[in-house]
């Protein structure tokens, strides 16, 4: 019997050709977008499952009374270190690192690589498979570096590198020879080895870094990333009091009243880092791949009542020669299934032909089936099964309740019953092909937004170099005259040094309070560290007083200090002259500063984030420096960079010439948001193109039923302008009532989204208008392409159809 219908199944499939292929092609690209995003979704619950006993690993966090004093993901130097030897009861291990980026050599090659220097505990803690060395020993010495296949590869041409030897360029201007002691196999992803943006794929000791020591030992030292793993059987919870204690015991006082410290589990981490910011990725995804999957089942349901007209007198032959209605439904459900599992089978080959591409668009890579096995086989039927029985069920059930009396006849009166139904299903497809639509629209707004806001800097035409750390005095006065060395070229306008560039990671903070004051009220305050070329080279804009000024001597740099508008309204100045030439004092500076002036606002960081205060104070301050940053002639950007390696070649032979320009780095803050935007429009894509083929299926049937209404309508006068307004007024009059519901909620969900943002759009009537006519536009467009024919067609021959 089982064979039997899907037999006539795959007969009917045959006779009905255009119908099948539009819900097999509907339904696939519903399934294939559904598989692309569960592959997503599956690397994202995964990250960190590989760990070793990830049950007990946690990472230590920070929340500080003042947001400005630290970092979230990061906490006091010796903490971990002093929980696990006061409280060995409880805590069974611990790994710390600084995350530092270093220039790396090979003999003549050279590049800059993300480093952790970190414990010895590292290896033999979270049980990172090697391919080479030993995991208890490997981080033993202070000249040993752990290094993955792929810079095994990078530098030596293989992955059996143990005992070879690599340069890293320390901070004191020197170099320190390294020699490998373990090589890693590929790393997954995990919030080890890559907590924030970079992967880290060479290892080194604390402190083996000169320039970098002592970090791990220092209590005002907030911002060493800790691990620990607890035993087995303890509650992170139990920690609560022993954390308390040590830092009551250990932290300096302006710390611990404002510090909190607690512990998450690895396994959470991840999705609930950045405030979420994975997990709403995840169910943002899934929610939009229900509604397109949703919208794929709606087509076929249609699709399937719409054709049933032609299936009728079948359906009462079959029940005149005794078949049951249950035997009528598994027919239908047959055909469903038979259906879905077509639909499958191309969506797994488009699964495999678009996952590259669609792993770039998110910045996640997805596994092949081959990776899956046996998920892929599992989950592909058992989404046949389940598709064709959910898309099936109601029209089987419909179609075979229809009385025989009026199957025989071929009337259609129990279905025209279910009718408001069937365009429920198309609103339904209309209202989600709406949200998607006009949503993308307001990710791409906002996007934009960010990279066509004025910044209070000029973007254009930077580029920055990180460059060789000396952060002697001799070091810094070499690099100064590296400076005006390319300064000297005729295709940089202007080139400054400094310790920061407009990406977010400021130098630190420190609190900042009027000469005369109580020093426990200062305002804690981001401090970047620049010469006096960085104004000119930005861009920034001037409100009062001056920027460092060159050919003053180092003590008149030293005792000066910028802020900006944010700094001036906390500290309480009236008016920016007023500002000018007055004395502050900063925390653990030994002398006050003078204000030299006063600069616009401008984005440091994100628009997550409203303008923050902001000190700046010269290079020769603070001592340390990292990058150049050149504002280049923009007549042939090509040409100046070349111009610049040249020289850049002849003044650091030995440093790595890696540059980025502006807009990529600002690319990198809004990376999320811009894997948000590439989703929503795909997705947009998408849902717009199910919601063509279901109207195609559904005028198609129209048509093909109300073909002798037509030829009727002609016979009485009506034109063929008219012939087509009535097929097209149902599905405008769906479409408005699509709108009307739809468009409020994009409205409120959308507003919601946007206020994560401190700078943002405002959702304006334009993009609902647009987005209205965009979709009465193509749903009349395929409407009148299919009913024209018919408008057009001999009454006589209309006539005879039936």
């Amino acid at each position: 019997m089982l064979k039997n219908y899907f037999k006539i199944a795959w007969r009917n499939i045959l006779k009905r050709r255009f119908y099948s292929f539009v819900t097999i092609f509907g339904l696939s690209v519903g399934m294939t977008f559904s598989f692309l995003i569960m592959s997503y979704i599956w690397g994202e619950l995964n990250v960190n499952r590989d760990l070793r006993n990830i049950e007990n690993q946690y990472i230590v966090r920070s929340k500080w009374k003042n947001p400005d004093m630290g970092i979230d993901i990061a906490t006091l130097g010796p903490l971990g270190k002093t929980l696990k030897e006061e409280y060995p009861d409880l805590v069974a291990n611990y790994y710390r690192y600084d995350a530092i980026t270093v220039a790396v050599s090979k003999g003549d090659r050279h590049f800059r690589e993300e480093v952790q220097t970190g414990d010895s505990t590292l290896l033999s803690m979270y049980g990172f498979p090697l391919a080479e060395g030993n995991a208890g020993s490997a981080l033993s010495k202070p000249n040993a570096i752990v290094i993955t296949e792929d810079k095994a590869l990078k530098y030596f041409g293989k992955t059996n590198a143990v005992g070879e030897t690599l340069t890293l360029h320390n901070f004191v201007g020197g170099k320190q020879e390294y020699e490998v002691s373990a090589v890693l196999k590929t790393l997954s992803n995990n919030s080890v080895s890559r907590l924030l943006q970079n992967q880290a794929e060479l290892f080194i000791p604390l402190s083996s870094l000169e320039g970098r020591k002592g970090s791990e030992n220092n209590w005002q030292n907030p911002f060493m990333i800790t691990y620990v793993e607890l035993r087995d059987g303890i509650k992170k919870e139990k920690l609560n009091k022993p954390l308390a204690q040590i830092l009551e015991t250990h932290a300096p006082e302006n710390i611990k009243a404002d510090l909190q410290v607690y512990l998450t589990s690895l396994t959470d981490y991840y999705r609930e880092a950045n405030d979420g910011l994975v997990r709403k990725m995840i169910l943002t995804l899934s929610g939009v791949t229900a509604f397109i999957l949703l919208m794929a089942i709606v087509n076929f349901v249609n699709i399937s009542i719409g054709k049933s007209s032609s299936r009728l007198k079948e359906i009462g032959v079959r029940k005149v020669l005794g078949s049951l209605k249950r035997q009528l439904v598994g027919q239908f459900l047959a055909e469903s299934v038979l259906l879905a599992f077509c639909s499958v089978i191309l969506s797994v080959a488009c699964y495999e032909a678009f996952r590259t591409l669609f792993g770039n668009l998110l910045g996640k890579p997805l596994d092949s089936l081959v990776h899956l096995f046996p998920y892929s086989i599992f989950i592909p039927v058992a989404s046949a099964l389940l598709v064709g029985l959910l898309a099936g069920i109601y029209p089987a059930f419909v179609l075979s309740g229809v009385p025989s009396l009026d199957s025989m006849k071929g009337k259609l009166k129990s279905l025209k019953e279910n009718i408001l139904f069937r365009r429920l299903l198309v609103a339904s497809q209309f209202i989600t092909a709406l949200f998607v639509f006009a949503g993308a629209a307001v990710v791409s707004q906002q996007v934009n937004f960010f990279f066509s806001k004025d910044l209070g800097y000029q973007k254009e035409s930077l580029v920055s170099l990180a460059v060789p750390r000396d952060w002697t005095p001799e070091g810094l006065t070499r690099m100064e005259s590296v400076r005006n060395e390319f300064s000297r070229l005729k295709e940089v306008k202007q080139v400054s040094l400094s310790y920061e560039i407009p990406n977010g990671n400021n130098g630190g903070h420190y609190g900042i309070y009027k000469t005369g004051q109580d020093s426990t009220k200062a305002v804690h305050t981001q401090f970047l560290a620049t010469d006096e070329k960085y104004a000119d080279t930005y861009g920034l804009k001037m409100i009062a007083g001056k920027y460092f000024q060159s050919g003053q001597g180092e003590s008149f740099y030293t005792d000066k200090i910028i802020f900006n508008e944010a700094a001036l309204k906390v500290l309480g100045y009236k008016s920016a002259d007023e500002a000018v030439g007055r004395q502050i004092r900063v925390h653990y500076f030994p002398k006050p500063l003078s204000i030299k002036g006063v600069i616009h606002n401008f984005h440091f960081e994100s628009m997550h984030k409203v303008i923050k205060p902001l000190a700046i104070i010269h290079v020769r301050n603070s001592g340390a420096y990292r990058y150049l940053t050149f504002r280049l002639n923009p007549s042939d950007l090509g040409k100046s960079i070349a111009a610049i390696e040249q020289k850049w070649r002849e003044l650091m032979p030995d440093a790595p010439f890696e540059y980025i320009f502006m807009d990529d780095t600002l690319q990198k803050l809004y990376q999320s948001e811009v894997q948000l935007k590439k989703a929503s429009q795909l997705a947009t894509i998408l849902s717009v193109l199910i919601v063509l083929l279901g109207v195609l299926g559904m005028v198609s049937l129209n048509v093909a039923r109300r073909t002798r209404e037509v030829g009727i309508r002609k016979v009485l006068g009506a034109t063929g302008i008219s012939i087509v307004a009535l097929f097209l007024k149902e599905f405008l009059l769906v479409l408005l009532f699509a709108i009307a519901v739809s468009f409020p909620l994009i409205y409120i969900i959308m507003s919601k989204w946007l206020q994560n943002y401190a700078y943002r759009i405002d959702i304006g009537i334009s993009t609902f208008v647009w987005t209205g006519m965009f979709f009465g536009m193509i749903i009349s467009l395929i409407v009148c392409m299919q009913t024209y024919k018919a408008a057009l067609m001999n009454p006589v021959k209309s006539l005879k159809t039936e």
